[in-house]
C-alpha cells in the first residue's frame, strides 16, 4: 500500500487559464489526462489525499463530476477547497471510494507529521533540528509551478499545476522536503 496526495484536479473546469498550463487544449482533455495518470499509478489497495477543489461546473454537471471521482483507484481521503460547495461536499461523501472527507486532516507518517490543507499554512520555522520535529503542511490552492510555497522546506505544494497532472508519492514529499531543508541549511 502507497498514499499519495493530490489536489486542485478542477474535473469540468472550462477555463483556459486553467487547462492551458496543463498541456492540453480542453477541458475534456485535462480531465481524460488527470484521470489517466490517477489510474496509472495509484492502485486500488492504495490511499490517496486530495487536497481540495474537486470539480466545477454547474448544478447540471454534478453527476458528470462524481462519475470521473468515482473511477479514481484507491482509498480516497478528501479535504475540502474552495470550490467544494455544499451540495457537491455532500455528494462526494455518497461516493464508495470516499473514505474521508473534511476540512483539513492530520497525519502522522514514518516519523513525520502533516498538516494536510488546501490552503497554504504557516505550521513551522527552521529553528527545529530535524524536520521530524516540524508538521509539514502539504496544500493545494496556488496552482503554482514549484513545490515548496516561498522556498519553505515545510510547505509542500501537491498540486497538479507543479507535478505534471500526476499525484505525488508521500515517501517522495519527504525526501523533497528533507532536501530543501539542507539547501535552506547551506544558505544560512
Amino acid at each position: 500500500m502507497s498514499i499519495w496526495v493530490t489536489s486542485d484536479p478542477h474535473f469540468l473546469h472550462d477555463r483556459e487559464f486553467i487547462y492551458r498550463p496543463r498541456a492540453v487544449e480542453s477541458a475534456r482533455e485535462m480531465d481524460e489526462k488527470i484521470l489517466m495518470n490517477l489510474q496509472r499509478f495509484v492502485r486500488p489497495s492504495d490511499d490517496l489525499y486530495i487536497l481540495g477543489d474537486l470539480m466545477l461546473g454547474g448544478p447540471d454537471r454534478l453527476e458528470d463530476g462524481l462519475k470521473l471521482i468515482s473511477q479514481i483507484p484507491g482509498q480516497l481521503h478528501i479535504v475540502r477547497g474552495n470550490h467544494d460547495t455544499d451540495k457537491r461536499w455532500k455528494a462526494y461523501k455518497t461516493l464508495e471510494n470516499v473514505v474521508e472527507a473534511k476540512n483539513s486532516i492530520y497525519l502522522r507518517y514514518n516519523g513525520y507529521n502533516f498538516y494536510m490543507s488546501h490552503f497554504p499554512s504557516l505550521t513551522a520555522n527552521l529553528t527545529k533540528e530535524s524536520l521530524k520535529q516540524c508538521t509539514i503542511n502539504l496544500y493545494g490552492h496556488t496552482h503554482q509551478h514549484n513545490n515548496f510555497y516561498q522556498d519553505i522546506p515545510y510547505m509542500y505544494h501537491v498540486g497538479l499545476d507543479s507535478h505534471d497532472c500526476r499525484p505525488v508519492l508521500l515517501d517522495t514529499i519527504i525526501e523533497e522536503c528533507e532536501l530543501k531543508v539542507e539547501e535552506c541549511k547551506r544558505q544560512l
